[in-house]
């Protein structure tokens, strides 16, 4: 007997609504109203193949409701994956187990990235469509797929979405598709309590095209998606549900949004479903059903790769190393090349600047870096000369203009970075790193090398005033696991940290860099990269250190100028720059003690934030910093008012030895 896609599509509402009872804790409603969506799309849409779950010409499914995640882990499991089995369905959001609260990139092939906080799953996948783009432009015959993705109507409300659907309109990414479960259901109630948006004229307003149909009459839905394919817009699919399809009792309603349904609701939804199976139990002909649909791209995959291998040998490779995340062989002498003519030839630019000027050695090299700015691209300096403009008419380029979207932009270059071949790196004021925050700590989970040019870093931009000067950003990113901040003092520490940021493969990077000039401090040639090391001794003190300066950035130079007094008070002092604390704190305690010393007295000034310093100076040591809000003034009467210099530095010392 021939099995129905709505038995398929049952399958997918009885593993979710067991493995959440099981748990005693999920959200059943939506995978259960999505199934019959899903079904269509994974069964005649859906370009993948669960035996080769990295082939690069997938179509990528996004599951930006990611409370829903029974939806994907059902779908992973019903079409043949090797993970999830059915004991880790069973072990739904049980301690290491893969089958997580929501989806986590890397716990099962398949899930193509962290999703859960509403609206990031969404704006992430403007990176992927954008990806896909870019690499159809470089190689058309091995990049030509499509981004789905499944939205609640809490991803519409977050604000990101906004900027997300803007840029997406924008760039005309014709092969994203966008399946809104459209369950009018939130936490609270009906959605009419929060949000009466027509949201099919707003996705139309940002240059969507846009349909709606009945969430479960699966032939609409099939032809809506061939509808959105035949579009060289991206599309919004309205795809009006019922939360919890198949409850009798709770279905429609927010009791079955974050909640198990319950054994006796269960029992009334197999004999409503006609499903009178075994909790957990896939009857053999309907998985079969499942399996077939799984194996679809079996053969599709076999003749890219065919196609892939006819490719000369030379781009073969590159196209392995990008997906390898290696770095060109030639760059890591390039940068000492570039470091060396810096110590022959010394300069003073801003560090905003000397970003720019090692970018102008590590974009011919590394073709890979996808560039941008949220509306600062004079200010950030990150456009070099050899990147072509990304437009929706010319994806040859690699610079993105990305507008006033700083939160959108962080979560675009997500997408870039899990797409596989880019490395994706974009700036914006450092205080805005508040608006980013939520996409740099999903980059953190799921160890993505986005890199985060964050200029104008303190009190140093000066007339812009308190709301534009990030006192306290440097400490709170520093909280943030897995997030490598560095603060340059100098050109020769840019290009050092640059390199750092691009070989580091599984951590994201912020370069916090400054508006004002500063004098070089590195004079000496050294070869090895020492702001990688974290910390190390910039300026060596005459005799035994009776005093260590710690700094970073334009604190740098003002601790050498305090040291210089000291030593010609007799005080031997060293100074020590640490552009990096997650990269010292990952040396070896030999080290560290090595370039801290045991000095009399340790003190630090960093132009931000004093908390977490006593780390390394102790509780008795000295801490120049501003532990309140800034001013709008010129940069230098900021520094003296706030006693950010070299005389209180010097005094506060003097004091405590």
């Amino acid at each position: 007997m021939t099995v129905t896609a709505n038995e398929m599509a049952n399958a997918i509402r009885a593993l979710s609504m067991d493995a959440v009872q099981q748990a005693n804790s999920g959200h059943p409603g939506m995978p259960m109203g999505m199934a019959d969506v899903a079904t269509v799309l994974f069964t005649k849409h859906m370009k993948f193949d669960p035996s080769w779950p990295e082939w690069p010409d997938r179509d990528r499914f996004i599951l930006s409701a990611g409370h829903g995640s029974m939806l994907i882990y059902s779908l992973l499991y019903l079409t043949g994956y090797d993970n999830p089995t059915i004991e880790d369905i069973k072990n739904f959001r049980q301690l290491h187990q893969p089958c997580a609260g929501h989806p986590e990139y890397e716990e099962a092939p398949g899930i193509e990235m962290t999703t859960g906080p509403l609206g990031q799953g969404l704006a992430t996948s403007i990176g992927f469509a954008v990806a896909e783009r870019l690499s159809n432009a470089r190689l058309a015959d091995l990049s030509d797929h499509y981004t789905y993705v499944v939205a609640g109507d809490g991803c519409l409300m977050e604000g990101v979405s906004q900027e997300a659907i803007s840029q997406a309109g924008h760039l005309k990414l014709g092969k994203l598709v966008v399946l809104w479960d459209d369950n009018e259901i939130c936490i609270d109630g009906k959605t009419e309590m929060t949000v009466s948006d027509n949201q099919l004229m707003r996705f139309e307003a940002s240059n969507w095209h846009t349909i709606a149909v009945d969430g479960h009459d699966m032939d609409a839905v099939n032809a809506a998606i061939e509808e959105a394919k035949n579009d060289d817009r991206p599309s919004l699919i309205a795809c009006k549900t019922t939360i919890g399809y198949g409850a009798p009792n709770k279905g429609g309603t927010s009791a079955t949004h974050g909640a198990p349904l319950g054994h006796d609701e269960i029992a009334a939804s197999r004999g409503f479903l006609n499903w009178p199976h075994e909790a957990f139990f896939i009857p053999d002909d309907i998985l079969s059903a499942w399996r077939a649909a799984g194996a679809r791209g079996k053969e599709t995959s076999a003749a890219w790769k065919v196609k892939f291998d006819a490719l000369d040998d030379a781009t073969k490779a590159d196209f392995n190393r990008r997906l390898n995340k290696d770095l060109p062989a030639d760059l890591t002498d390039a940068i000492k090349q570039y470091k060396r003519d810096l110590v022959a030839e010394p300069v003073g630019p801003a560090t905003r600047k000397a970003s720019h000027m090692a970018l102008e050695v590590i974009n011919p090299i590394v073709t890979e870096t996808i560039g941008g700015s949220a509306d600062l691209t004079g200010s950030n300096l990150t456009l070099t000369k050899d990147l072509g403009v990304i437009t929706a008419n010319d994806f040859a380029g690699r610079y993105l203009y990305y507008g006033v979207r700083e939160f959108g932009m962080a979560a675009l270059m997500n997408g870039l970075a899990l797409h596989g071949e880019y490395i994706p790196y974009g700036g914006t004021f450092f205080v805005f790193t508040d608006y980013c925050r939520s996409a740099i700590r999903l980059s953190a989970l799921m160890k993505q090398r986005a890199i985060y040019v964050m200029t104008h870093d303190s009190i140093g931009l000066g007339e812009d005033g308190p709301t534009h000067q990030p006192i306290e950003h440097l400490a709170s990113l520093r909280a943030m696991p897995n997030v490598n901040v560095f603060r340059p003092c100098d050109a020769v520490e840019t290009a050092e940290c640059w390199l750092a940021a691009l070989e580091d493969k599984e951590t994201p990077s912020i370069l916090v860099l400054t508006r004002q000039g500063l004098k070089q401090a590195r004079l000496e040639n050294n070869d090895d990269n020492l702001s990688a090391k974290g910390g190390y001794v910039i300026s060596k003190a005459s005799s035994d250190a009776a005093v260590t300066i710690i700094a970073t950035g334009s604190e740098v130079e003002i601790a050498i100028e305090a040291q210089a007094e000291l030593e010609a008070m007799g005080t031997a002092t060293k100074v020590v720059s640490m552009p990096s604390w997650e990269k010292f704190d990952a040396q070896s305690p030999t080290y560290q003690e090595d370039v801290l010393g045991n000095p009399q007295v340790f003190a630090s000034i960093e132009a931000g934030s004093t908390f977490g310093w006593e780390k390394y100076v102790g509780r008795d040591g000295v801490k120049i910093g501003i532990d309140e809000f800034g001013a709008s003034a010129p940069a230098s009467d900021l520094y003296n008012h706030f006693g950010v210099t070299k005389e209180n530095l010097v005094s506060q010392i003097k004091a405590n030895l």
